[in-house]
Protein backbone atom coordinates (compact mmCIF):
# COMPACT_ATOMS: atom_id res chain seq x y z
CA UNK A 1 0.00 0.00 0.00
CA UNK A 2 2.42 2.35 0.71
CA UNK A 3 4.66 1.17 -1.86
CA UNK A 4 1.78 2.07 -4.64
CA UNK A 5 1.18 5.82 -2.48
CA UNK A 6 4.97 6.62 -3.08
CA UNK A 7 4.76 5.66 -6.85
CA UNK A 8 1.90 7.85 -6.83
CA UNK A 9 3.77 10.67 -5.19
CA UNK A 10 6.63 10.30 -7.51
CA UNK A 11 4.72 9.95 -11.16
CA UNK A 12 3.02 13.44 -10.02
CA UNK A 13 5.96 14.82 -8.88
CA UNK A 14 7.64 13.75 -12.06
CA UNK A 15 4.80 15.37 -13.89
CA UNK A 16 4.84 18.62 -12.13
CA UNK A 17 8.42 18.94 -12.76
CA UNK A 18 8.00 18.34 -16.52
CA UNK A 19 5.19 20.73 -16.97
CA UNK A 20 7.39 23.34 -14.90
CA UNK A 21 10.78 22.04 -17.93
CA UNK A 22 7.78 23.06 -20.66
CA UNK A 23 7.37 26.62 -18.13
CA UNK A 24 10.99 27.01 -18.88
CA UNK A 25 11.90 26.37 -21.80
CA UNK A 26 8.67 28.42 -23.19
CA UNK A 27 9.82 31.42 -21.27
CA UNK A 28 13.23 31.05 -22.31
CA UNK A 29 12.89 31.10 -25.76
CA UNK A 30 11.58 34.38 -25.97
CA UNK A 31 15.25 36.06 -24.31
CA UNK A 32 18.06 36.12 -26.86
CA UNK A 33 21.05 36.03 -23.89
CA UNK A 34 20.79 35.45 -20.51
CA UNK A 35 24.00 36.88 -17.89
CA UNK A 36 24.97 35.44 -14.67
CA UNK A 37 26.67 37.82 -12.85
CA UNK A 38 28.74 36.08 -10.18
CA UNK A 39 31.87 36.25 -7.76
CA UNK A 40 33.99 34.58 -5.91
CA UNK A 41 33.23 36.70 -2.94
CA UNK A 42 31.03 39.16 -1.45
CA UNK A 43 32.33 42.82 -1.22
CA UNK A 44 33.34 43.41 -4.96
CA UNK A 45 30.63 44.94 -6.07
CA UNK A 46 28.60 42.27 -7.84
CA UNK A 47 25.31 43.27 -7.48
CA UNK A 48 26.10 46.74 -7.95
CA UNK A 49 27.36 45.95 -11.86
CA UNK A 50 24.55 43.99 -12.53
CA UNK A 51 21.95 47.11 -11.74
CA UNK A 52 24.21 49.45 -14.15
CA UNK A 53 24.55 46.56 -16.75
CA UNK A 54 20.35 45.76 -16.82
CA UNK A 55 20.12 49.92 -16.77
CA UNK A 56 23.30 50.41 -19.47
CA UNK A 57 21.58 47.95 -21.28
CA UNK A 58 18.28 49.82 -20.96
CA UNK A 59 19.57 53.07 -22.20
CA UNK A 60 20.57 51.49 -25.36
CA UNK A 61 17.21 50.69 -26.54
CA UNK A 62 17.03 46.89 -25.13
CA UNK A 63 14.83 45.29 -23.47
CA UNK A 64 16.45 44.11 -20.55
CA UNK A 65 15.31 41.74 -17.41
CA UNK A 66 16.96 41.65 -14.17
CA UNK A 67 16.38 38.55 -11.60
CA UNK A 68 17.83 38.71 -8.25
CA UNK A 69 18.61 35.30 -6.94
CA UNK A 70 20.70 36.23 -3.93
CA UNK A 71 17.84 34.54 -2.32
CA UNK A 72 19.65 35.12 1.79
CA UNK A 73 21.32 38.74 1.15
CA UNK A 74 19.28 40.30 -1.66
CA UNK A 75 19.88 43.84 -2.14
CA UNK A 76 18.71 44.81 -5.78
CA UNK A 77 15.65 45.62 -4.81
CA UNK A 78 17.18 48.46 -2.53
CA UNK A 79 19.35 49.32 -4.84
CA UNK A 80 16.48 50.29 -7.39
CA UNK A 81 14.57 51.98 -4.80
CA UNK A 82 11.63 49.19 -4.70
CA UNK A 83 11.02 49.33 -1.02
CA UNK A 84 7.19 49.19 -0.26
CA UNK A 85 6.79 47.93 -4.27
CA UNK A 86 5.51 44.63 -5.07
CA UNK A 87 5.02 42.81 -8.39
CA UNK A 88 1.44 41.88 -9.56
CA UNK A 89 0.19 38.41 -9.27
CA UNK A 90 -2.41 37.20 -11.45
CA UNK A 91 -3.36 33.48 -12.82
CA UNK A 92 -1.21 33.32 -15.66
CA UNK A 93 1.82 34.39 -13.21
CA UNK A 94 4.12 36.86 -11.79
CA UNK A 95 4.52 40.54 -13.65
CA UNK A 96 8.33 41.77 -12.88
CA UNK A 97 8.17 45.39 -11.62
CA UNK A 98 9.05 47.89 -13.74
CA UNK A 99 11.52 49.88 -13.66
CA UNK A 100 11.58 52.37 -16.64
CA UNK A 101 9.64 51.15 -20.56
CA UNK A 102 12.53 48.16 -21.03
CA UNK A 103 13.71 47.35 -17.73
CA UNK A 104 12.16 45.01 -15.18
CA UNK A 105 12.88 43.31 -11.73
CA UNK A 106 12.31 40.35 -9.60
CA UNK A 107 13.94 39.56 -6.30
CA UNK A 108 12.57 37.37 -3.51
CA UNK A 109 12.83 40.62 -1.36
CA UNK A 110 9.78 41.88 -3.17
CA UNK A 111 8.11 39.04 -2.67
CA UNK A 112 8.37 38.50 0.96
CA UNK A 113 5.93 40.27 3.32
CA UNK A 114 8.43 41.41 5.99
CA UNK A 115 11.54 42.67 4.28
CA UNK A 116 14.36 41.58 7.30
CA UNK A 117 12.99 38.33 7.60
CA UNK A 118 15.89 36.41 6.66
CA UNK A 119 15.76 33.96 4.49
CA UNK A 120 16.34 30.13 5.53
CA UNK A 121 16.22 27.56 3.31
CA UNK A 122 18.02 24.78 2.45
CA UNK A 123 19.24 23.44 -1.69
CA UNK A 124 15.90 22.17 -2.92
CA UNK A 125 13.97 24.82 -1.47
CA UNK A 126 16.27 27.46 -3.33
CA UNK A 127 16.10 25.48 -6.44
CA UNK A 128 12.33 25.49 -6.81
CA UNK A 129 12.37 29.49 -6.39
CA UNK A 130 14.84 29.67 -8.88
CA UNK A 131 13.04 27.73 -11.22
CA UNK A 132 9.68 29.29 -10.62
CA UNK A 133 11.24 32.59 -11.48
CA UNK A 134 11.62 31.44 -15.15
CA UNK A 135 8.67 29.47 -15.13
CA UNK A 136 6.12 31.88 -13.29
CA UNK A 137 7.50 35.16 -14.47
CA UNK A 138 5.82 36.82 -17.34
CA UNK A 139 9.43 38.25 -18.79
CA UNK A 140 7.84 38.23 -22.08
CA UNK A 141 10.84 39.35 -24.81
CA UNK A 142 13.57 40.14 -23.79
CA UNK A 143 16.88 40.86 -25.20
CA UNK A 144 18.80 40.50 -22.30
CA UNK A 145 18.47 38.72 -18.89
CA UNK A 146 20.88 39.85 -16.00
CA UNK A 147 20.95 37.14 -13.40
CA UNK A 148 22.40 38.34 -9.92
CA UNK A 149 23.81 35.57 -8.28
CA UNK A 150 25.32 35.70 -4.48
CA UNK A 151 29.15 35.46 -4.06
CA UNK A 152 30.66 31.66 -4.35
CA UNK A 153 30.16 28.65 -6.32
CA UNK A 154 26.47 27.28 -4.35
CA UNK A 155 22.95 25.74 -5.20
CA UNK A 156 22.30 29.27 -6.98
CA UNK A 157 24.87 29.57 -9.61
CA UNK A 158 24.84 25.31 -9.98
CA UNK A 159 20.80 25.83 -10.47
CA UNK A 160 20.84 28.61 -13.16
CA UNK A 161 24.03 26.49 -15.14
CA UNK A 162 21.43 23.91 -15.08
CA UNK A 163 18.52 25.57 -15.79
CA UNK A 164 19.74 27.81 -18.52
CA UNK A 165 21.86 25.90 -20.63
CA UNK A 166 23.23 29.14 -22.45
CA UNK A 167 23.78 31.37 -19.70
CA UNK A 168 26.82 33.14 -20.07
CA UNK A 169 28.89 34.10 -16.90
CA UNK A 170 30.38 37.98 -16.30
CA UNK A 171 32.72 38.02 -13.24
CA UNK A 172 33.49 40.75 -10.98
CA UNK A 173 36.75 40.75 -8.79
CA UNK A 174 38.41 43.37 -7.06
CA UNK A 175 42.01 43.92 -8.18
CA UNK A 176 43.91 42.51 -4.14
CA UNK A 177 44.71 38.84 -4.24
CA UNK A 178 42.57 37.80 -1.73
CA UNK A 179 39.71 38.22 -4.43
CA UNK A 180 41.41 36.95 -7.38
CA UNK A 181 42.54 33.33 -5.23
CA UNK A 182 38.49 33.01 -5.34
CA UNK A 183 37.68 34.49 -8.98
CA UNK A 184 39.93 31.54 -9.94
CA UNK A 185 37.53 28.90 -8.33
CA UNK A 186 34.59 30.92 -10.32
CA UNK A 187 36.18 30.34 -13.31
CA UNK A 188 36.69 26.96 -12.75
CA UNK A 189 33.37 26.23 -11.60
CA UNK A 190 32.28 27.61 -15.02
CA UNK A 191 34.63 25.41 -17.08
CA UNK A 192 33.13 22.40 -15.32
CA UNK A 193 29.53 23.19 -15.54
CA UNK A 194 30.32 24.07 -19.58
CA UNK A 195 29.03 27.83 -18.64
CA UNK A 196 30.70 30.02 -20.96
CA UNK A 197 32.63 33.29 -19.64
CA UNK A 198 31.21 36.64 -21.65
CA UNK A 199 34.56 37.69 -19.06
CA UNK A 200 35.69 39.36 -16.24
CA UNK A 201 35.32 43.04 -14.46
CA UNK A 202 38.07 44.73 -11.94
CA UNK A 203 35.93 46.90 -9.67
CA UNK A 204 37.40 49.34 -7.78
CA UNK A 205 39.73 49.55 -9.50
CA UNK A 206 41.85 53.02 -8.09
CA UNK A 207 40.05 55.62 -6.40
CA UNK A 208 39.21 58.71 -8.40
CA UNK A 209 39.55 61.70 -5.49
CA UNK A 210 36.26 63.69 -6.19
CA UNK A 211 38.14 66.96 -5.21
CA UNK A 212 41.44 67.28 -6.90
CA UNK A 213 40.31 64.03 -9.45
CA UNK A 214 43.67 62.47 -9.19
CA UNK A 215 43.62 58.47 -9.04
CA UNK A 216 45.15 56.04 -5.93
CA UNK A 217 45.59 52.34 -6.29
CA UNK A 218 44.12 52.08 -3.09
CA UNK A 219 43.19 48.49 -3.53
CA UNK A 220 45.96 47.53 -6.10
CA UNK A 221 45.39 48.05 -9.43
CA UNK A 222 45.56 45.06 -12.70
CA UNK A 223 44.99 41.92 -10.86
CA UNK A 224 41.58 41.07 -12.62
CA UNK A 225 43.51 41.44 -16.12
CA UNK A 226 45.97 39.96 -14.91
CA UNK A 227 43.75 37.05 -14.07
CA UNK A 228 41.93 36.70 -17.35
CA UNK A 229 45.30 36.74 -19.53
CA UNK A 230 46.41 33.77 -17.79
CA UNK A 231 43.36 31.86 -17.27
CA UNK A 232 42.23 32.79 -20.80
CA UNK A 233 39.05 34.38 -19.73
CA UNK A 234 38.11 37.77 -21.68
CA UNK A 235 38.94 41.14 -20.26
CA UNK A 236 35.80 43.17 -20.03
CA UNK A 237 37.14 46.72 -17.97
CA UNK A 238 38.08 47.97 -15.07
CA UNK A 239 36.23 50.52 -13.11
CA UNK A 240 37.29 52.99 -10.96
CA UNK A 241 35.96 53.06 -6.94
CA UNK A 242 32.86 56.63 -7.63
CA UNK A 243 32.13 57.43 -4.18
CA UNK A 244 28.93 58.66 -5.90
CA UNK A 245 28.04 54.93 -7.43
CA UNK A 246 28.03 53.98 -3.25
CA UNK A 247 25.90 56.21 -2.75
CA UNK A 248 23.68 56.47 -4.97
CA UNK A 249 23.30 53.01 -4.30
CA UNK A 250 21.72 53.13 -0.90
CA UNK A 251 19.74 56.34 -1.92
CA UNK A 252 17.93 53.58 -4.06
CA UNK A 253 19.25 54.87 -7.45
CA UNK A 254 21.10 53.10 -10.26
CA UNK A 255 24.13 54.89 -10.99
CA UNK A 256 23.87 55.49 -14.63
CA UNK A 257 20.44 56.35 -15.07
CA UNK A 258 20.85 59.17 -12.65
CA UNK A 259 23.85 61.50 -14.30
CA UNK A 260 26.70 59.44 -13.68
CA UNK A 261 30.39 60.89 -13.52
CA UNK A 262 31.69 60.63 -17.04
CA UNK A 263 34.89 59.12 -16.58
CA UNK A 264 33.27 56.46 -15.23
CA UNK A 265 30.34 56.44 -17.21
CA UNK A 266 32.65 56.15 -20.01
CA UNK A 267 34.15 52.85 -18.62
CA UNK A 268 30.69 50.82 -17.96
CA UNK A 269 29.51 52.19 -21.71
CA UNK A 270 32.78 50.32 -23.10
CA UNK A 271 32.11 46.88 -20.77
CA UNK A 272 28.64 47.25 -21.65
CA UNK A 273 29.56 47.57 -25.67
CA UNK A 274 32.17 44.52 -25.39
CA UNK A 275 29.40 42.68 -24.16
CA UNK A 276 26.62 43.25 -26.85
CA UNK A 277 29.25 42.58 -28.88
CA UNK A 278 29.94 38.76 -27.50
CA UNK A 279 26.42 38.58 -26.96
CA UNK A 280 26.04 39.30 -31.33
CA UNK A 281 28.65 36.76 -31.64
CA UNK A 282 27.34 34.10 -29.37
CA UNK A 283 23.78 33.99 -31.58
CA UNK A 284 25.87 33.17 -34.29
CA UNK A 285 26.63 29.56 -32.38
CA UNK A 286 22.69 28.81 -31.63
CA UNK A 287 21.62 25.57 -33.43
CA UNK A 288 19.85 26.56 -36.94
CA UNK A 289 15.99 25.40 -37.38
CA UNK A 290 14.77 22.42 -38.01
CA UNK A 291 14.27 22.76 -41.67
CA UNK A 292 17.49 24.05 -42.19
CA UNK A 293 19.03 21.21 -40.88
CA UNK A 294 17.40 18.57 -42.73
CA UNK A 295 17.88 20.86 -45.94
CA UNK A 296 22.03 19.86 -45.24
CA UNK A 297 20.90 16.02 -44.63
CA UNK A 298 19.54 16.12 -48.11
CA UNK A 299 21.56 15.03 -50.69
CA UNK A 300 18.56 16.81 -53.05
CA UNK A 301 17.87 20.05 -50.71
CA UNK A 302 14.32 18.81 -50.25
CA UNK A 303 12.72 20.23 -47.00
CA UNK A 304 11.10 17.73 -45.10
CA UNK A 305 8.52 18.57 -42.84
CA UNK A 306 8.68 15.95 -40.12
CA UNK A 307 11.57 14.29 -38.11
CA UNK A 308 12.52 11.68 -36.07
CA UNK A 309 14.87 12.37 -32.99
CA UNK A 310 16.87 9.78 -31.07
CA UNK A 311 18.39 11.22 -27.63
CA UNK A 312 20.18 8.95 -25.06
CA UNK A 313 18.55 9.08 -21.65
CA UNK A 314 19.84 8.04 -18.13
CA UNK A 315 17.89 9.03 -15.36
CA UNK A 316 15.61 10.53 -17.04
CA UNK A 317 17.94 13.24 -18.67
CA UNK A 318 20.78 13.23 -21.47
CA UNK A 319 23.36 10.89 -20.79
CA UNK A 320 26.84 12.53 -21.83
CA UNK A 321 28.07 8.71 -22.80
CA UNK A 322 25.87 7.71 -26.13
CA UNK A 323 26.99 3.95 -25.94
CA UNK A 324 26.11 3.37 -22.95
CA UNK A 325 22.68 5.17 -21.91
CA UNK A 326 19.93 3.02 -20.31
CA UNK A 327 17.67 4.26 -22.80
CA UNK A 328 16.65 5.86 -26.14
CA UNK A 329 13.61 8.47 -26.48
CA UNK A 330 12.25 8.78 -29.84
CA UNK A 331 10.60 11.78 -30.45
CA UNK A 332 8.55 12.23 -33.89
CA UNK A 333 8.05 15.54 -34.65
CA UNK A 334 5.93 17.51 -36.86
CA UNK A 335 7.15 21.17 -37.38
CA UNK A 336 7.80 22.56 -33.93
CA UNK A 337 4.91 19.92 -32.44
CA UNK A 338 6.07 16.71 -30.53
CA UNK A 339 3.60 13.55 -32.08
CA UNK A 340 5.15 10.84 -30.61
CA UNK A 341 7.59 9.85 -27.93
CA UNK A 342 8.53 6.42 -26.89
CA UNK A 343 11.13 5.07 -24.41
CA UNK A 344 13.06 2.01 -26.12
CA UNK A 345 16.08 -0.18 -24.44
CA UNK A 346 19.05 -0.53 -26.58
CA UNK A 347 20.54 -3.72 -27.94
CA UNK A 348 23.80 -4.84 -26.17
CA UNK A 349 26.52 -2.59 -26.89
CA UNK A 350 28.84 -3.77 -29.85
CA UNK A 351 30.93 -1.31 -32.44
CA UNK A 352 28.63 -0.50 -35.59
CA UNK A 353 24.76 -1.92 -34.40
CA UNK A 354 23.30 1.17 -33.20
CA UNK A 355 23.72 3.54 -36.48
CA UNK A 356 21.80 0.11 -37.94
CA UNK A 357 19.47 -0.22 -35.67
CA UNK A 358 18.28 3.63 -35.16
CA UNK A 359 18.49 3.91 -38.85
CA UNK A 360 15.93 0.76 -38.38
CA UNK A 361 13.51 2.42 -36.74
CA UNK A 362 13.57 6.06 -39.32
CA UNK A 363 15.61 8.36 -36.44
CA UNK A 364 16.79 10.91 -38.64
CA UNK A 365 18.69 13.33 -36.17
CA UNK A 366 20.64 11.92 -32.54
CA UNK A 367 21.04 15.23 -30.09
CA UNK A 368 24.13 13.63 -27.78
CA UNK A 369 26.37 14.69 -24.96
CA UNK A 370 29.42 12.96 -26.77
CA UNK A 371 29.71 10.23 -29.05
CA UNK A 372 33.19 9.05 -30.80
CA UNK A 373 34.18 10.70 -34.41
CA UNK A 374 34.01 6.93 -35.77
CA UNK A 375 30.44 7.03 -34.52
CA UNK A 376 29.61 9.95 -35.88
CA UNK A 377 30.53 9.08 -39.41
CA UNK A 378 28.67 5.85 -39.21
CA UNK A 379 25.73 7.71 -38.88
CA UNK A 380 26.24 9.99 -40.91
CA UNK A 381 26.72 7.50 -43.90
CA UNK A 382 23.32 5.94 -42.81
CA UNK A 383 21.82 9.89 -43.30
CA UNK A 384 21.27 10.47 -39.61
CA UNK A 385 22.56 14.10 -38.52
CA UNK A 386 24.31 14.02 -35.14
CA UNK A 387 24.44 17.02 -32.63
CA UNK A 388 27.18 16.36 -29.57
CA UNK A 389 27.88 18.93 -26.72
CA UNK A 390 24.04 19.07 -25.94
CA UNK A 391 23.41 19.73 -21.98
CA UNK A 392 21.94 17.13 -19.66
CA UNK A 393 18.19 18.19 -19.92
CA UNK A 394 15.51 16.01 -19.71
CA UNK A 395 13.61 15.59 -23.15
CA UNK A 396 10.90 17.94 -22.94
CA UNK A 397 13.46 20.73 -22.71
CA UNK A 398 15.86 19.66 -24.90
CA UNK A 399 12.84 19.58 -27.57
CA UNK A 400 12.11 22.89 -26.79
CA UNK A 401 15.19 24.64 -26.96
CA UNK A 402 15.90 22.47 -29.91
CA UNK A 403 12.89 23.97 -31.99
CA UNK A 404 13.01 27.62 -30.86
CA UNK A 405 16.13 27.99 -31.79
CA UNK A 406 17.69 28.34 -27.93
CA UNK A 407 19.86 25.05 -27.71
CA UNK A 408 23.43 25.80 -27.28
CA UNK A 409 25.97 22.91 -27.74
CA UNK A 410 29.30 22.70 -26.25
CA UNK A 411 32.29 20.17 -26.95
CA UNK A 412 31.73 16.96 -27.41
CA UNK A 413 32.14 15.58 -24.08
CA UNK A 414 33.36 12.10 -25.36
CA UNK A 415 35.38 12.61 -28.53
CA UNK A 416 37.53 9.77 -29.17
Amino acid sequence: MSSGCAHGSNTEKESQMRAEDALIAKSLSRIKNKLLVMSGKGGVGKSSLAVNLAAGLSLKGYQVGLMDVDLHGPSIPRMLGLNGMAPIKQDVGIYPIPINEKLKVISIEVLMPDKDSPTIWRGPLKIGVIRQFIADVIWGDLDFLIIDSPPGTGDEPLTVAQTIPDAQAVIVTTPQEISLSDVRKSINFCRQVNMPIMGLVENMSGYICPHCGQESAIFKKDGGKRTAGSMGVPFLGSIPFDIQLMEMGDQGQAYLLHNPAPAVKGVLDGIIDKIITAANQSQKKILKPIKEVLSEMDSNNQILDSLKIAIPMAEGILCNHFGHCEQFALIDLQGKNIIQKIMVTPPPHEPGLLPRWLGEKGVNLIIAGGMGQRAVSLFNEKGIKVLTGAPQLGVEELIAHYVNQTLVTGDNVCDH
